[in-house]
Parts: structure tokens; sequence; C-alpha cells
């Protein structure tokens, strides 16, 4: 005849015990709730009650960064491009900060305040996944040569600054210029910058892109088709 053996079973959180009985030549269990008073002494509990754990490993996870919260990494884009459009014409759509919300990419909001000449400041809200930030910049104006912005208080970023330079374009139109634009900006934990690494590449690439079609909406068609310029490093 087979060993029969005692059956542990746990059931939401507690331990029951199974003894095999024979009864009319047939084996059953019979199960009580192991407590710590058992009704059996310990020596009828043989063998002694195995237990198994099962191990689950979840099938998203996020990425391992050596320290999430740690300083995040320094980004920065810049282009050069001859435009359609004169100095005083971009100047015009760069330096309207209030305008902002209605043609620039993920800005949700934009609102100018403390002007005096040559500053201002304005608040902006800006959303793309999966995070969103509302800081303040302090807007530096030179018609129509430059439009500086930085960010003062941003809970986002440590340092964020962007720039925009026009100089003239082509010697026989003057419905042209030259633009320099940069950005350059750092997020206050290392986590940020690889949540929005991609993201923020895109939103750079396309900006000068958006400020040309707001320009078109308000003067027309350029003179000549933009191009890219090559921008020279000096040693």
């Amino acid at each position: 005849m087979a060993a029969l053996g005692t059956v542990c079973r746990r059931c939401s959180g507690r331990l029951f015990r199974c003894l095999p009985s024979i009864v009319n030549g047939n084996v059953s269990h019979s199960c009580m709730v192991e407590s710590k008073q058992s009704f059996l002494p310990e020596r009828h509990f043989n063998p002694q009650p195995r237990y198994f754990t099962q191990s689950y490993r979840c099938l998203f996870q996020l990425p391992k960064f050596k320290s999430p919260l740690g300083k995040g990494k320094k980004q920065e884009y810049s282009e050069r491009r001859l435009l359609g459009y004169s100095m005083e014409q971009m100047y015009t759509v760069v330096s309207e900060v209030e305008h902002y919300k209605e043609f620039v990419p993920w800005c949700k909001e934009s609102t100018k305040f403390g002007e005096r000449p040559g500053h201002c400041q304005c608040i902006l809200e800006v959303g793309f996944p999966p995070l969103s930030e509302r800081y303040t910049s302090l807007v530096t104006l030179a018609k129509p040569n430059l439009v500086r912005s930085e960010c003062t208080d941003g809970k986002l970023f440590n340092h964020m600054l962007t720039i925009w330079r026009f100089r003239p374009g082509l010697p026989d139109n003057p419905n042209t210029c030259i633009l320099d634009f940069s950005v350059a900006f750092e997020f206050r934990y290392a986590i940020h910058s690889h949540m929005t690494q991609m993201f923020f590449d895109e939103v750079t690439k396309t900006m000068v892109n958006a400020f040309l079609k707001r320009a078109r909406q308000l003067y027309g068609p350029e003179t000549i088709k933009s191009r890219q310029l090559k921008v020279s490093v000096s040693s």
C-alpha cells in the first residue's frame, strides 16, 4: 500500500493541514486550520509540510538609471537659416510672446507681464508626454536684432535659455534676413532627461518652422525659400 502523507494547503492567508484516513478502502483527507494551539501533537504530522513560492516578473519595467534623481544632462541645439522675411518682421513674430500659445507646439499658455524698455517677463506652460511644466521667463529685447528668453523659476529645469539673433540677409533683398537660433536646457533630474529626450529633439528641430508658419499668416509668402546655412566654428 502506498504511504500516506500529510497534505498542507493555504487559502486566504490561512494554513490548512489535511490528515489522511481510510474509510471503506478509500483514502480521504480531513482538513483543519493550523493555529498556534494545534489540536493534534506535532508528531502526528509527518513529513513536515513544505511551502512553495512562485516569483513573478512584470512585462513592463522602467529602464534602470544609475541615479534617477541625479543631475540631468545638459542638451543644446542650434541652427542658422536664410529667411525670406525682413529682420523687423521676424523680430515681431518672436518678441510677441503672448501669442505663443496660438502657434508654438505644445505651448498651452503664454502671458506677458512686467514690460519695461528692453525687457519683459512671461509665464509659459508647456505640456509634453509625460510631463507638464509652468515657468516664468525673463525676456531680453533688442529690436530688431535679438530676443533672448531665460527660464528663472522652473521646477522641471535647472536651466533653459533660448536665443534668436537676426541680421541682414541678401544685399539686394531687404525682405530677407539671417537667423541664428539656439536653445540650451538642463533638466533638474536625470530621469526627466531620459523620459523626454526624443520629444525635445522633435520640438527644437521644428521650432523655427512654427515661427515661419506664423510669419506667413501675418505677412504672406516668403520672398525667397528659406534654407539652412553652415555655421562656421572658429578655433
